[in-house]
């Protein structure tokens, strides 16, 4: 999850002096605010990888917020007295009162972390999220405002933060690690990984940090903390109706500009590669191990991106009797009437059959957010209840694809332009279309959160460079073979 972690995001110098003085006063305005009030607590949990600036964060917040209203605590393993009691007894010992903030390190997700590796069946982990769930579930029933910050860097620059930290004259005494006794990263990522997807709620959803760069770290840091207290204070009901705000990154980057939309394919090697492809998923979904397990594809993209031309050339591998193409548009007046994921639950497929799904349940998250049709809670609830639903398809042996295929907005209108001038195209083109692209920045971000919130390790989200329609179908062909070869083969 999280992919909006590896675009690289940076604050210069004088943005960061400029910023720091005008969120220092706003985040000291919001803390005596809710002091005053006295209307819920604020828990703050900060964890993530070693070397991510853990620590700074928190000397950021003691910084910025009177301290004399700001609770640390800091967590190792359960010893002494602490294991006399429940697991969670340490936990609830040192919950903030209403009008102050708790920031946590240490937390009840290392616990879970360590059950999960030291387990053999899962249970143990099962058993600890649930556990987690109850908790943070039943603390912002109480009003609780719970803001948990995952922090990521990437590999490159954890290197070069070890190698800093050896050369100091005078390195850090307060490193804070919580993952170095567990194991390689190799090994605890997966793990953490589906925890976070399991944990991360419409009451209590995790919050991304990029880390490589301190300066951008600190400011979304603070900048997402003042903005959910704000939130809070003009008077949202504490409920599971009332998620915290989600801030866009900074600089306004996204997932899809980490994108190279140059990629292409010359019309030589496409021919060659195009039947090949096709022949090799033939192949795999014609053999007998496929009879015992089913496949999902998901494509969503922007409008023009090709979608269809993917489809087309995929299904073409396809034995017809065996799969079934499902476009999806505005949901009936019968569908809603039903939850919302019920037209999708209709279409999943048996053993042995494959479903294409031409925009998909991700509709919510996406279209109904963007253009309002569904309201903040009921989208913020549905990257869980989808990832839940994903990982119900995958126990019964389903592998499910996802392609998100992106475009420049140039190129969106040059095939806009193309359809309207080619008679057996116009009828791809509609008003909405031409209106959707007035929010293309607004889709953007939808489709970012999307993708950190429900890119799991069961469920990834390949994104498509789709500037170059060659390019991009065989990427969407490549993609599906390599992660049926391999579920078929367990």
């Amino acid at each position: 999850m999280f992919e909006s972690a590896a675009v690289e995001h940076v604050v210069d110098e004088a943005t960061f002096k400029r910023e720091v003085p005008l969120l220092r006063t706003a985040l000291l305005e919001a803390q005596f605010r809710l002091r005053e009030a006295q209307g819920f607590p604020v828990i703050v949990l900060v964890t993530g990888q070693d070397m991510s600036g853990k620590g700074q964060v928190m000397h950021r917040l003691t910084e910025w917020l009177d301290p004399r209203y700001l609770r640390i605590n800091a967590y190792v393993p359960p010893h002494g007295a602490e294991l006399e009691r429940p697991a969670m007894w340490r936990y609830w010992r040192d919950l903030p009162p209403a009008g102050e903030i708790g920031l946590v390190f240490g937390s009840w997700y290392n616990d879970a972390l360590r059950a999960a590796l030291d387990d053999r069946d899962g249970s143990g982990l099962d058993d600890w999220i649930n556990r987690i769930n109850a908790f943070e579930g039943l603390l912002g029933d109480e009003g609780a405002l719970i803001l948990k910050f995952l922090l990521r860097i990437s590999p490159e620059e954890r290197k070069r933060r070890e190698k800093r930290l050896k050369k100091a004259a005078y390195p850090s005494r307060h490193v804070l690690e919580e993952w170095t006794d567990l194991g390689p990263l190799k090994k605890i990522r997966p793990v953490a990984d589906e925890i976070v997807t399991r944990t991360s709620t419409a009451l209590a959803p995790w919050l991304v940090l990029p880390a490589d760069d301190p300066a951008y770290r600190d400011l979304l840091f603070g900048r997402t903390i003042r903005t959910a207290l704000e939130k809070r204070l003009e008077g949202s009901p504490p409920t599971r109706e009332a998620p915290p705000a989600l801030v866009p990154s900074l600089d306004g980057r996204t997932v899809l500009d980490a994108l190279d939309l140059t990629l292409e394919l010359d019309r030589k090697t496409y021919g060659e590669r195009l039947p090949a492809l096709q022949y090799r998923l033939a192949e795999l979904t014609d053999s007998r191990a496929f009879d015992r397990c089913s496949l999902v594809c998901v494509f969503e993209g922007n409008d023009a991106a090709g979608k269809g031309g993917a489809i087309r050339r995929f299904t073409a591998a396809l034995d017809p009797r065996r799969y079934r193409v499902w476009p999806i548009g505005a949901p009936t007046d019968d569908e809603k009437r039903q939850a919302y994921l019920w037209r999708f639950w209709r279409r999943v497929p048996r053993l042995g059959r494959t479903a294409v799904f031409d925009r998909s349940w991700y509709g919510r998250v996406l279209v109904e957010r963007v253009e309002g049709y569904a309201s903040e809670p009921e989208w913020h609830r549905a990257y869980g209840e989808i990832n839940e639903f994903e990982a119900e398809l995958t126990r019964h042996g389903c592998v499910v694809v996802k392609f998100w295929l992106a475009t420049s907005p140039e190129e969106q209108l040059r095939r806009f332009e193309a359809r309207a001038d080619t008679a057996w195209k116009q009828h791809k083109i509609t008003p909405e279309d031409w209106r959707n692209r007035q929010k293309w920045d607004a889709y953007a971000q939808a489709v970012s959160d999307m993708v950190d919130r429900t890119s799991t390790a069961i469920a990834p989200w390949t994104l498509v460079e789709a500037e170059d329609k060659r390019w991009a179908r065989i990427k969407v062909l490549e993609t599906i073979a390599d992660r049926l070869e391999r579920a078929l083969s367990r």
